[in-house]
């Protein structure tokens, strides 16, 4: 189980999840931030960047903030980096 830290970008033209310089994911939704809409957006979005299912990603954190806490079913963020195509080869 990891836990990551998300910066949010509600309401984004393009849906898009990348992980960010400072090993945070930044996830890119175009559902708006009402009524929870991108929260759920966001959870959706992680899952299929990753090939999971929706109930394998879970917020806990920072549910009225840009900035997020989520929890992923991944042994190990080396699987995160190579399921996202950003792991460095060596």
């Amino acid at each position: 189980m990891l836990r990551l830290a998300v910066l949010a970008h509600p309401a984004a033209r393009v849906e898009r999840v990348e992980l960010l310089d400072d090993a945070s994911l930044g996830v890119w939704v175009r559902a708006r931030p009402v009524e929870g809409q991108a929260n759920v957006a966001i959870e959706r979005a992680i899952a299929l960047a990753l090939g999971l299912r929706s109930r394998q990603v879970r917020m806990v954190g920072g549910s009225t903030s840009r900035r997020k806490i989520v929890e992923i079913d991944l042994p190990s963020r080396a699987v995160l980096e190579d399921r996202l195509g950003t792991r460095p080869t060596t």
